[in-house]
C-alpha cells in the first residue's frame, strides 16, 4: 500500500510510505525539515517524516527524555538525524461547540474548567473557538486573548435548527490554515456534543483524512441525550463517525456519563476531569521526526526501528505499545524526479 499526499509543495520531494516492519501502514505527515528559527516557522531544506507517538513507563512517570536517550537502528543509513519535542510545550487548542439548545447551559458552566486545560500549556501557545449549529462559525480566531475565549462560550441557544458536525470539523481543521506552520506545534480540537449530525455535507472520512494530512487531533466530548428504550433510559447512539473523530485522528473520545447519571446532572455534567485526562494525554505525546537523506532515494526498501530506555514503551498511530518499533521506507525511483 503506497500513501500519496496530493499537497507536496513545489520543489520538495515526491512522497512516499512508512510502514511497520509487519506491513501496517501507519499513519504519517510528511513535512519538511526546517531551519531553526527563533519561533521555529518552516524553511524547506530536506525531507522530514513526523509521527506523533505516546510514551509510558511500565512504573511510575515518563521521565524528561531527548534525542540523546533514543536508540536508533539504521544500517543502511538513510537517516541523517532524529527530531524530538514534548508535545504540550506548544499547543493551537480549538473547541469547537456545538449551538443545541439541550447543551447550551452545560457548555457555558465548563468554560472555567475549559480555559484552565488552555493555561496548563506553554507560553506559545494558542487558544480559538468555532462554535455550529447548521454552519459553523469561528467566533474566535487562535490568539492567547482568555477573555474573548471565556465570552465565548455563553451564547444563545439554536433553537430548530439542523446540526452538522462533520461541516464543523472539517472548518475546524481548515482554520489551522491561517497559522504558521510550526513544526513544534501540536493542533488540538477539542468538540464538545451531543454526537447527532443531520445536516452535514462532509463525510467523516473526507475529515477524518484532511486531519490526518493536516496533523489535527480530535478529542471529543459527547454530551448524550437520553431516549426510552425497552422500558428505560438509554444513550441515543452518535451519528455514524462521530467517535471515528477521535480515535482515527491520534486523540481520545469521552462518553459524559450514562443514563444513571442523567438523573444527577448536577455531578454528570461537570467535565473537569475529563479535561484533565485530556491534558495528561497530550502532555504524554511526543512529536517524533526522522530527517532522511539521498541514500533514502535508490528505490530500495530501508529498514531501520528506534527504541526507548529501559522500562519505557510507546505507541505509534494506533498500534500497539513497545519498547521497540520497527519501520521501513520505500521511495519509488520515479518519485525522485523533482517537477519542473
Amino acid at each position: 500500500m503506497v500513501w500519496h499526499n496530493p499537497h507536496v509543495r513545489r520543489g520538495s520531494r515526491f512522497p512516499f510510505c512508512l510502514l511497520t516492519a509487519i506491513g501496517l501502514l501507519l499513519f504519517a505527515s510528511l513535512a519538511t525539515a526546517q531551519e531553526t528559527q527563533p519561533d521555529d516557522v518552516v524553511r524547506v531544506s530536506t525531507d522530514l517524516l513526523l509521527f506523533p507517538v505516546r510514551i509510558r513507563a511500565k512504573r511510575g512517570q515518563v521521565p524528561g527524555l531527548s534525542e540523546r536517550d533514543l536508540s536508533l537502528k539504521d544500517d543502511d543509513h538513510i537517516t541523517t538525524g532524529l527530531y524530538f519535542s514534548p508535545g504540550a510545550d506548544r499547543v493551537a487548542l480549538l473547541f469547537v461547540l456545538d449551538q443545541s439548545g439541550s447543551l447550551r447551559e452545560i457548555i457555558s458552566q465548563q468554560r472555567d474548567a475549559a480555559l484552565a486545560l488552555f493555561a496548563r500549556f506553554g507560553e506559545r501557545s494558542s487558544v480559538a473557538i468555532l462554535r455550529f449549529a447548521e454552519a459553523p462559525s469561528l467566533v474566535v480566531p487562535f490568539s492567547r486573548d482568555t477573555a474573548a475565549a471565556r465570552d465565548a462560550f455563553t451564547f444563545s441557544a439554536g433553537r430548530n435548527q439542523r446540526t452538522a458536525i462533520f461541516d464543523a470539523a472539517a472548518a475546524a481543521v481548515k482554520s489551522f490554515d491561517n497559522l504558521p506552520r510550526v513544526r513544534a506545534e501540536r493542533r488540538i480540537v477539542v468538540v464538545i456534543s451531543d454526537g447527532l449530525d443531520n445536516a452535514s455535507a462532509i463525510k467523516p472520512g473526507t475529515v477524518i483524512e484532511m486531519s490526518r494530512e493536516k496533523r489535527v487531533s480530535f478529542y471529543v466530548v459527547h454530551l448524550p441525550l437520553f431516549a426510552p428504550a425497552d422500558g428505560r433510559l438509554a444513550v441515543r447512539p452518535p451519528s455514524k463517525g462521530f467517535r471515528d473523530l477521535a480515535e482515527k485522528t491520534g486523540g481520545k473520545y469521552f462518553l459524559v456519563g450514562d443514563a444513571n447519571s442523567a438523573l444527577r446532572p448536577a455531578t454528570s455534567n461537570d467535565l473537569s476531569p475529563i479535561f484533565q485526562a485530556i491534558e495528561e494525554d497530550l502532555k504524554s505525546q511526543y512529536l517524533l521526526g526522522f530527517y532522511l537523506g539521498e541514500a533514502a532515494n535508490d528505490g530500495r526498501r530501508h529498514r531501520f526501528s528506534l527504541t526507548l530506555p529501559d522500562g519505557l514503551e510507546y505507541q505509534v498511530g494506533s498500534r500497539g505499545y513497545s519498547r521497540k518499533q520497527n519501520f521501513f521506507v520505500l521511495r519509488p525511483r520515479e518519485a525522485l524526479k523533482r517537477p519542473d
